[in-house]
């Protein structure tokens, strides 16, 4: 049968170099039970022989030894440029040897009689750290020859730094926070975190917390059991059940209820938690990721969010630019959409014509890219291709696409002009609906609508 162990590993590789015969086979009997591809080296000379024919992940080396020590050895494997985790066994006499030797670049080190149990977790954790760091790299190259990190498009210094915040955050359990307008891809962010953690290879439970009434929200995140209120009929368990062991994004955390807030940051510090109905304390073992479209100062100013849980949530914050400002990204977003539903509606198109990206690059794209993917879904549809043409965009797009172009207030400016312009800008800021812009002009909408009706040809189509 094959090797559970040996499938969960990856066969990583792994050098032993110990002078001690009987523990070097010991040692490799051990370390190849548990599913690792091994071979040993007696000394630090003969270990460095065997790194171009064996090309090990990991190295478990002994600090004294004779010809070449565990010291001369990391020295050796530093300027040589070797990529392998170096683990070194000391005895008890030796510790300030081995802190010696995590300066030299060694990632842990244990004590003799080596302890089998820790020798396995360091072992896990090494290989979860490797695995998390060959997906960087793979990321890395996409970045350079497509401009891609993962699923999220874009070589800006705005996304770059974007990219350097994930990678940091990313291999550890720390809690992250999003902050972005809506449309930025917040949650393309979260997912991108928990591939590169760690808990990859457990569960990813998204909840926005936005979209489900307040009344249903708790049950949503905690469970309920069977009577616990009207209608629940059987037990149900909630996202941090579901999560464990993995990642759970919360998205517009800021739209819970104060109530439901307190209880959320209680199980983020208890890090246990109770099913609605239920009497048993539960533990979870989650990382979490929350996500916002607000103004964090402005949200716990008001009391919408609550000071403490966002001081808990915000361990790692990640600030994710509007499209309006990383603009250079624009070409690399347009092809990759294009690319993309040429696919799913087996389309054809080759890109765009020079006036459509002007006009993409003049709009301020309040959607974000999640306007921009939109706009291109609905042109690959409809063009008749092969570069999707002005004619092919929403109506909206067009006639919104340049608001620092738009006439503003200046002197000489008549009155008619003015209020035109008023119009159209907030138009703009109420995304076309006309009846929040009536309120906010503080007319009627059947007033507003004659005003439009003046402002033929130029009145904006397809708002309503």
């Amino acid at each position: 049968m094959p090797n559970k162990d040996a499938d969960k590993q990856h066969r990583e590789r792994v050098l032993i170099v110990e002078d001690d015969e009987a523990a070097r086979v010991g040692l490799r009997q051990l370390v190849a039970k548990w599913g690792f591809i091994v071979e040993t080296a007696g000394d630090g000379r003969e270990a460095l022989l065997k790194l171009s024919t064996f090309d090990p992940g990991i190295i478990l080396t002994d600090l004294v030894m004779p010809n070449m020590d565990g010291l001369a050895l990391l020295r050796a494997l530093a300027d040589q440029k070797v990529e392998a985790t170096a683990v070194v066994l000391t005895a008890q006499g030796t510790v300030e040897t081995a802190v010696e030797a995590l300066q030299q670049g060694a990632y842990d080190y244990l004590t003799k009689p080596v302890d089998l149990q820790r020798l396995r977790i360091l072992l896990d954790k090494i290989v979860e750290r490797r695995d998390t760091l060959r997906e960087v790299k793979a990321l890395r190259q996409q970045l350079r020859a497509q401009g891609a990190f993962g699923s999220m498009i874009g070589q800006s210094p705005e996304m770059r730094q974007v990219y350097r915040m994930i990678e940091q955050a990313a291999p550890t359990s720390a809690s992250v926070f999003v902050v972005g307008e809506s449309g930025t891809g917040k949650e393309l962010v979260a997912q991108t975190v928990h591939k590169l953690s760690p808990r990859q290879a457990f569960p990813y439970v998204a909840i926005n917390c936005a979209a489900i009434p307040e009344t249903l929200l708790e049950s949503e995140l905690f469970g309920h059991d069977k009577g616990a209120f009207t209608g629940a009929i059987e037990k149900r368990q909630g996202c941090f059940e579901l999560a464990d062991r993995g990642t759970l994004f919360l998205d517009e955390v800021a739209e819970m209820s104060a109530a439901t807030q307190v209880k959320l940051l209680r199980v983020l510090q208890e890090r246990t938690f109770r099913r609605l109905g239920g009497r048993q304390e539960q533990s979870v073992d989650i990382r979490v990721i929350a996500a916002t479209n607000v103004d964090t100062a402005a949200a716990i100013q008001s009391g919408r969010l609550r000071e403490d849980l966002y001081y808990r949530l915000n361990v790692f914050e990640i600030r994710l630019p509007p499209l309006r400002e990383r603009k250079t990204d624009l070409s690399l977003l347009v092809q990759a959409f294009i690319k993309e539903f040429n696919a799913r509606n087996g389309r054809s198109i080759v890109s765009v014509d020079r006036e459509v990206m002007a006009a993409f690059e003049e709009y301020s794209w309040p959607g974000n890219v999640r306007e921009l993917r939109n706009v291109i879904e609905r042109a690959t549809i409809v063009s008749e291709g092969p570069l999707i043409a002005m004619k092919d965009l929403p109506a909206l797009l067009d006639h919104q696409r340049a608001p620092q172009s738009r006439q503003v207030l200046a002197p000489g400016m008549t009155v008619d002009e003015a209020e035109r312009a008023l119009i159209l800008m907030t138009l703009e800021h109420t995304k076309g609906n006309k009846t929040h812009a009536a309120e906010m002009l503080d007319i009627s909408l059947k007033t507003l609508h004659n005003k439009l009706d003046r402002y033929e040809p130029d009145k904006p189509e397809g708002t309503g």
